[in-house]
């Protein structure tokens, strides 16, 4: 029975480590959805930490295959010896629970499912209308952040196409300035959650 407790312990510090790895990429989507984009950015803070938990998911689920895979040694004391484990402790629970973080460690790379393409890129704009804006972003850590930003400007009426970049720490916007201008593409990023970084 303890072996069992210190069995789920193992896989829950797994699944807790997996969710951890990707919360700040997970927070943009879960913003999204909840209509509630101003929090996108609210887990961010845990970025520089991601490497630490993924690789903290990556020894606590081998130690948890490496203690179900191992030899059973016979028990020569007499006791009984449960036959069947229960779903908690069995082997189709822990790769349930292997694959669950594999999808939530790799969530950042495949998150763009998740925000449709609002940009106007078949918009037609008189060559003396068109206005480009590179502008600052502050507190952007993965491929989410980029979509959250991306989908946001999007929404702007007049914005044309957008590209943002977490590397960059800028985004890239074309638009038509007889139907946008430069603050509302800014109060549009500070919506989110992460932070236009105007020029002085």
């Amino acid at each position: 029975m303890t072996k069992q407790k210190e069995s789920k312990g193992i896989l829950g510090l797994g699944v807790l480590t997996a969710i951890a790895s990707s919360l700040c990429c997970i927070t943009p989507v879960l913003a999204l959805i909840a209509g509630s984009s101003g929090a996108a950015s609210t887990f961010s803070w845990i970025e520089p930490a991601r490497p630490y938990l993924i690789a903290l998911t990556i020894v606590v689920l081998a130690f948890a295959w490496w203690q179900k895979l191992k030899p059973v040694k016979e028990d020569d004391c007499g006791c009984e010896v449960e036959s069947k484990p229960s779903f908690m402790a069995s082997k189709k629970f822990l790769l349930i629970v292997t694959v669950f973080a594999i999808v939530m460690t790799l969530f950042p790379y495949y998150s763009s499912i998740f925000y449709p393409d609002n940009t106007q890129t078949n918009m037609q704009i008189d060559v003396s209308n068109r206005e480009e804006l590179i502008i600052g972003v502050e507190g952007m850590t993965c491929d989410a952040c980029q979509n959250h930003i991306d989908h946001a400007i999007g929404q702007v009426d007049g914005v044309v196409s957008v590209e943002s970049s977490y590397s960059k720490e800028s985004a890239f916007v074309v638009y038509d300035k007889t139907k946008t201008d430069d603050k509302e593409i800014i109060d549009a990023i500070n919506s989110t959650g992460y932070k236009a970084i105007e020029d002085e």
